[in-house]
């Protein structure tokens, strides 16, 4: 859901589930994205910080705002297509400080 809303051009869809054995697994698909050039990391980098979200170590980011840590953002996760960032296999995770308490 975190993805969806971030990224909705390459929102995953969930299309089923399989079981194997005694573990249920999620089926997902995504818009598949054509790379028309390399992704310019520095370009992800400035697209994120623009966004709230601020370069810790190894192309993860960390949003202090809303408390949620994006990691794993390299150049076969983020794709270019005609100058636009695609960002697919994303790794959210939403720290204790996510949750607001009423």
């Amino acid at each position: 859901m975190i993805h969806n809303y971030f990224f909705p051009q390459t929102a995953y869809e969930l299309i089923g589930f399989y079981q194997e054995k005694q573990v249920l697994f999620a089926v997902v698909k995504q818009p598949f994205i054509e790379i028309t050039e390399p992704t310019n990391l520095p370009s992800v980098k400035e697209f994120l910080n623009q966004n709230g979200f601020e370069l810790k170590k190894n192309n993860n980011y960390f949003n202090n705002n809303i408390s949620i840590i994006l990691e794993d953002l390299h150049d076969e996760y983020v794709l270019t297509n005609n100058g636009v960032l695609f960002f697919i296999d994303t790794v959210f995770y939403i720290k204790d400080s996510f949750f607001i308490e009423e």
